[in-house]
C-alpha cells in the first residue's frame, strides 16, 4: 500500500489519503473557506511536500460545509491593508496578492493530477482554484462569480488563470460584468469539464476521473503537464526538442 509523504501542520485544511489520491478540504466553513493568508500558504506547502512523491497520484481540492471557496478573506486583506511599512517597503496588499499567484502557479504545474469539486460559492480566488487545477467539477447548486471589478479592484492573479481556461471571449465578458454563472452554464462554456445534477452523479463523476488517472502512468502525466506549460512560454522548436527527449 503506497504511503503518503508527511505534511506540515495544518489549520486551515483537512487531509486524507485513499489509494493514492490526497483530498484536500478547505475548512473554514464559517466565513464560506475564503482563503485566508494561512490558508494560501498552508496549500502551497502541502502541494511542495508531495511534488516529488508519485506514490500521491492526484490532488482533489474541495470545500467544507457545502461550499469551495467565497474569495479572499476581507479581514486578512484589511489587516495588510492598514499594517505599518517602512518607506520604498513592497505594499503589503500587493505582497498578499502575489503570493496567492504563486500559489496558483504551483497548483498549475503540479506534476500529479489536480481535480476541483465546486459546491456552492465558488467566488474570486475560488474561481481561480478552479481554472488551476486539470479537471473541474461542477455540482447542482455551484454559483461561480468573477465579483472584483463590482468591488471596485481587478482579478489580478485570476485573469491568466480564467483567460487560458475560458479564452478571451467570456474572460472579457465576465470581466466586465462582474459574471454570475451556474454549475449547469460553467460546463457549456468550458470552465467545468463536467456536471454533476446531484451527489450520486458527483460520485459516479469523480470516481471515473480517478479511475482513469490511476490507470496513466504517474511520470508520464509529469511530463506531459510540463510539457503543455512549456508550449505557453518557450518557442516550437524547444519545446519539440524537450518533447522528443521526454518520450525518448
Amino acid at each position: 500500500m503506497s504511503e503518503c509523504p508527511p505534511l506540515p501542520d495544518l489549520t486551515t485544511l483537512q487531509t486524507r489519503f485513499v489509494h493514492g489520491v490526497l483530498f484536500i478540504t478547505l475548512h473554514r466553513p464559517e466565513v464560506r473557506n475564503a482563503m485566508s493568508a494561512a490558508m494560501v500558504r498552508e496549500l502551497g506547502e502541502v502541494m511542495r511536500a508531495v511534488r516529488d512523491h508519485r506514490s500521491v497520484r492526484a490532488l482533489v481540492l474541495r470545500g467544507s460545509g457545502g461550499h469551495f471557496c467565497a474569495g479572499g478573506d476581507i479581514k486578512d486583506m484589511s489587516a495588510a491593508r492598514s499594517a505599518p511599512r517602512a518607506d520604498g517597503a513592497p505594499d503589503p496588499i500587493a505582497v498578499m496578492n502575489r503570493t496567492f499567484g504563486e500559489m496558483l502557479m504551483t497548483l498549475e504545474a503540479a506534476p500529479q493530477a489536480t481535480v476541483a469539486v465546486c459546491e456552492g460559492a465558488v467566488m474570486g480566488g475560488g474561481m481561480g482554484l478552479a481554472c488551476a487545477v486539470d479537471v473541474t467539477i461542477a455540482v447542482e447548486g455551484a454559483t461561480f462569480r468573477l465579483p472584483e471589478t463590482s468591488l471596485g479592484v481587478t482579478p489580478a492573479q485570476i485573469a491568466p488563470f480564467l483567460l487560458r481556461r475560458l479564452g478571451r471571449s467570456h474572460a472579457r465578458r465576465l470581466a466586465v460584468t462582474g459574471g454570475k454563472i451556474r454549475a449547469n452554464e460553467a460546463a457549456t462554456m468550458g470552465l467545468a469539464h463536467a456536471y454533476a445534477d446531484d451527489g450520486n452523479t458527483l460520485d459516479a463523476i469523480l470516481s471515473a476521473t480517478l479511475d482513469a488517472i490511476r490507470a496513466c502512468e504517474p511520470a508520464a502525466v509529469a511530463a506531459t503537464k510540463a510539457l503543455l506549460l512549456q508550449l505557453e512560454r518557450d518557442p516550437l522548436p524547444a519545446v519539440l526538442d524537450q518533447a522528443a527527449a521526454d518520450f525518448a
